[in-house]
């Protein structure tokens, strides 16, 4: 889900570029959210884990007329850091 974030929240950018407006807040709202009994664990450490500086998208590239051909010159963050991820057993 990471990842799916960070994608939606390139392509407000890039939506907000082309329409002349700037980036308010990405809001996401989950549904169906569900927590295994075997992820407990993990749940507990992730809620437990001070957060970290959020990270800046360097800016892209200026404005193309038409969105749709528009290739991303986003190639790196800035103050992007993480921590090492917590596995868990596939729930079945």
């Amino acid at each position: 889900m990471p990842f799916n974030i960070a994608s939606y929240a390139l392509l407000t950018h890039m939506l907000a570029q082309q329409c002349d407006l700037r980036v308010g807040d990405f809001v996401w709202t989950g549904g169906d959210c569900h927590l295994y009994l075997n992820h407990l664990e993990q749940a507990d450490l992730q809620l437990g884990r001070e957060p970290l500086p959020l990270a800046r998208a360097r800016d892209p590239a200026p404005a193309a007329d038409d969105i749709r051909p528009t290739r991303t010159t986003i190639s790196s963050s800035t103050n992007y850091q993480h921590r090492h991820g917590s596995k868990a057993p596939v729930a079945v």
